[in-house]
């Protein structure tokens, strides 16, 4: 479907450059963005590559364990039935400080693994209150490094790149706890009936 939008919006830019005869315009444009994009890419790669290697680190040298130790009691309270010191445990501490640190890249792969950890208590395929936690969570992200949009900030040459970071603790913070009252209001509640 996605396919379609974007062969729509290229093939209407086309038809419009033509008509209105700016199709060199269309083409100088065209060639400008790729040239942005690739630079873009680089840029903020660069960025993710550096916070990536912090955070592998930060899990060799126990960071990521310690940060689980302290968020367990919360996180136990949040996911009903993960026991202290369980695989699921880890999987989502490590996914959630991943996030906590901007690392929405490096987290993915580890909130896929917890999701695929807590999907063996699921029955008939069914997301089970654990995973819907999860993906809620990791929805709001709760950000204390937002790496992700201050490297995005400092490659557009933002003056402050960083002084988006108060703001996103707050809201990220607002957003997290309703997400979690939100979805604990609604656990076990049956909404095909």
């Amino acid at each position: 479907m996605l396919g379609i939008v974007w062969i729509a919006i290229m093939v209407g830019s086309f038809v419009y450059a033509c008509t209105t005869g700016s199709v060199a315009a269309l083409g100088d444009a065209l060639f400008d963005s790729a040239s942005s994009c690739v630079t873009f890419i680089l840029e903020i790669g660069a960025y993710m590559i550096m916070w990536s290697g912090f955070m592998n680190v930060a899990k060799t040298g126990g960071l990521t364990e310690k940060l689980a130790k302290f968020m367990s009691p919360v996180i136990t309270r949040i996911f009903k039935g993960v026991k202290k010191g369980s695989e699921e445990l880890k999987l989502i501490c490590t996914n959630l400080s991943a996030n906590m640190l901007g690392l929405s890249n490096a987290a993915t792969p580890l909130g896929m693994s917890a999701m695929k950890k807590l999907s063996e208590k699921s029955i008939n395929n069914t997301a089970t209150n654990n995973m819907c936690m999860l993906a809620v969570i990791n929805c709001a992200s709760l950000q204390i490094v937002p790496s992700t949009l201050i490297a995005m900030r400092s490659a557009h040459d933002s003056v402050s790149a960083a002084s988006i970071t108060v703001p996103i603790w707050i809201t990220s913070l607002i957003t997290v706890i309703f997400a979690v009252l939100i979805t604990k209001l609604c656990e076990g509640r049956d909404i095909h009936g």
